[in-house]
């Protein structure tokens, strides 16, 4: 074999999976060194450089999260997956809170196995891309803190859940893992529990054959399919209902789906990500969250910080929104006053950098010449309620009964804003802004053709 021939380290106490692994190995066209115990991999791994580390639990003076630990010390950036005994879910999110990238269960399946050993490959050749990072503006300590860990969990195959308030940019950070791990040439498939009825979430997530039910016209792949080889991000997992749940989690465990009305199932290799605005732990004390599917998607946990904790990063952050912006208008960017940018900086921003998008979008419209001052930003005092959002991004206070109104006329407009709020909250999803508004899909249609407000843009 060349000198640029990956070289994978075997660490296993039995004779018999030690030497099939070996083999897989060779036939694979790859360098294989085993050991037999903790000890004997500390020295093969003081005397040679490796790719690759494959290490079973319990090797016999010692265990896989202790060599796991040691390898964190010394060989930081070796991939390291581990061989688990079957159904022992815990140990295995044990070993990748201790910086294992996946596992695999005894007994051993081929296929499974060479898939684990090229993934690890391909993190162990990724190459950086600070230009990604670059998308993620802050210098406050908590940001610092969260590149940093972003960073490390790209070189990870593990599940990670992103927690953090609404607006604080969640499906961001997951984009960022993606993009800076050995999946980014794969799909990244982002889906939002919450806008999916639940009778149709089995066929969304997993897939149907033709005439599986009615409407079912065609075959269709779902999402875990799509997703294969790349990143399936989960947004609002705390919103999926607990039949779902109990799928989903078989799905994840068994890294196979079956289509609704199909006989066999099809193998899976992606990686999860979820968020949610809710608090997980509270979800599940309260019976609405599967304590196993809780602890299956809570392998590490990354918190995004809302941006009232890091409001030294206000600045930069408009800057680099009204920079994108201008691009996007095919304008210059304006300029922003010091009064606009000192009220900015004060606003508590509940609605995290969303709002702050929002904001500065609205002050560009309504701004006169290339300065943004502060009247322009109409941003609410702390104490006051925050007006209702409508379409285009305009606020505006509900209306107020004028003495010559009829009453229907006056119940239709505060209607009308209503489900404009709705609709902006969830960006046109119809399907979800019905759910928002308590109301059927069907009955939705139905108040947006009364009201003049239906739009043909395809979405759902």
């Amino acid at each position: 074999m060349s000198a640029d021939t990956p070289h994978v380290l075997v660490v296993d106490d039995e004779a018999d999976l030690r030497e099939l692994l070996v083999i897989t190995l060779g036939r694979m066209k790859l360098k294989a060194t085993a050991a037999e115990s903790l000890g004997a991999a500390k020295a093969a791994l003081g005397e040679h450089t490796f790719d690759l580390c494959l290490t079973d639990m319990n090797l016999g003076d010692g265990t896989g999260l202790e060599l796991l630990q040691f390898i964190s010390r010394h060989c930081p950036d070796m991939p390291t997956a581990v061989i688990t005994a079957y159904g022992s879910m815990e140990t295995a999110t044990d070993a990748m809170k201790f910086g294992a990238y996946d596992f695999i269960a005894k007994p051993v399946a081929l296929d499974r196995l060479r898939q684990l050993i090229e993934d690890g490959l391909g993190i162990s050749e990724v190459e950086d891309h600070h230009e990604e990072e670059d998308n993620l503006i802050g210098e406050a300590p908590s940001m610092r803190a969260l590149k940093a860990q972003v960073r490390k969990l790209a070189h990870s195959q593990a599940p990670i859940y992103i927690s953090g308030e609404s607006g604080s940019g969640k499906e961001r950070i997951a984009r960022l893992i993606h993009n800076l791990g050995p999946r980014r040439e794969k799909p990244f498939v982002a889906v939002n529990c919450g806008a999916i009825p639940s009778e149709l979430m089995e066929s969304e997530f997993f897939g149907h054959r033709k005439g599986a039910f009615t409407g079912a016209v065609e075959d269709r792949k779902g999402l875990f399919r799509e997703a294969d080889g790349g990143t399936l991000f989960l947004d609002e997992v705390a919103d999926l209902p607990l039949h779902m749940q109990v799928k989903l989690l078989r799905a994840i465990q068994e890294k196979s789906v079956r289509p609704v009305g199909e006989a066999r199932e099809f193998q899976v290799n992606l990686r999860i990500l979820c968020a949610t605005h809710k608090d997980l732990t509270n979800e599940m004390a309260e019976g609405r969250f599967r304590q196993d599917l809780f602890y299956r998607l809570n392998v590490i946990e990354a918190h995004v910080p809302p941006l009232r904790e890091r409001q030294e990063d206000i600045p930069a952050l408009v800057d680099h929104i009204l920079q994108r912006l201008s691009q996007a208008w095919d304008t210059s960017a304006p300029k922003v006053s010091g009064q606009a940018m000192k009220a900015l900086c004060d606003y508590p921003f509940p609605g995290n950098v969303r709002e702050l998008e929002n904001t500065l979008e609205r002050a560009m419209t309504l701004c006169n010449g290339m300065v943004i001052e502060a009247e322009s930003l109409h941003l609410q005092s702390p104490s006051s309620p925050a007006p209702a959002k409508i379409a285009d991004g305009i606020n505006q206070d509900l209306p107020k009964r004028a003495a010559d109104q009829p009453l229907e006329d006056f119940l239709q407009d505060i209607e009308r804003q209503e489900i404009l709020k709705a609709l902006d909250a969830t960006h046109w999803n119809r399907t979800a802004a019905a759910k928002k508004l308590g109301m059927t899909f069907r009955s939705l249609r139905y108040r947006l053709k009364k009201l003049e407000l239906d739009r043909d843009d395809g979405s759902e």
